[in-house]
């Protein structure tokens, strides 16, 4: 099964981007060539970027707060497990004292000289070859062990931000509770009278060789399937199709 994910809001859109940028920087950074190295570092100026263009940690302590008092609430009813809830929540305050604690994430890489200025000729196509920034080329011929040191080092101020979101975003899938459905003629509605969700999670089977375009508002939600013409362009599904639809929220 393959899973797609649709975000319900901008915050979660923002979350579940940066999820996606970690996961490719921890791929790469742990490969040795060093244009394994060049894309990890490319990906820690994007994470870098959302840093400074959203306030990320702000939000990110703002949701750990609000599933901390849910939690809170959660514990007094009969039937929970204490024990789990409990554990949930010193999970949660370890990564709001990791967060609050360290200052703007990454201000170490802004206040080094020299990954500024890689920053900006990383920006420019082409900018970071050796003609252009002869140091960065000296950097790449280094050893693939101290490449892997000093990424280590710059990726670690980035480290409490990852847990806390990879936390909320757990948590948030969690709290879903897929059911099979079936979209007829290859689409899916579902009236929702006002309740809004934070995240949909869509599974089809992969020999279908079909997606998902997921749209939601507070009234309804719509699963339209395609495939991929020769071009690889979509074309509308036009035939019932299973899939197992999940609506998260918190």
């Amino acid at each position: 099964m393959v899973l797609y994910e649709y975000p319900c809001n901008e915050r979660v859109r923002t979350f579940l981007r940066v999820e996606h940028l970690f996961d490719r920087l921890f791929f790469f950074a742990q490969g040795e060539d060093a244009r394994c190295h060049q894309v990890a570092m490319a990906t820690l100026f994007d994470l870098l970027d959302i840093c400074d263009r959203a306030d990320l940690r702000t939000a990110v302590l703002q949701d750990l707060d609000r599933h901390r008092s849910a939690l809170s609430a959660l514990r007094e009813h009969p039937g929970v497990d204490g024990a789990m809830v409990d554990s949930l929540l010193v999970q949660i305050q370890t990564a709001v004292a990791e967060l609050g604690g360290q200052g703007r994430i990454g201000q170490c890489l802004r206040d080094n000289e020299w990954l500024v200025s890689l920053r900006g000729r990383v920006m420019v196509p082409g900018g970071s070859s050796q003609i252009d920034m002869p140091s960065y080329h000296a950097w790449q011929i280094r050893p693939a062990d101290a490449r892997a040191r000093d990424l280590a080092r710059w990726i670690d101020p980035f480290l409490p931000l990852y847990r806390a979101m990879a936390m909320i975003l757990r948590l948030l899938r969690d709290a879903g509770d897929a059911q099979d459905q079936r979209a007829v003629q290859g689409a899916y509605q579902e009236m929702l009278g006002g309740k809004t969700f934070q995240l949909l999670r869509v599974w089809v089977d992969e020999a279908l060789q079909v997606f998902p375009e997921i749209s939601a508002n507070k009234y309804v939600i719509w699963v339209r399937f395609s495939n991929q013409d020769t071009e690889l362009k979509p074309q509308p599904a036009a035939r019932d199709i299973g899939f197992r639809l999940a609506r998260c929220n918190i």
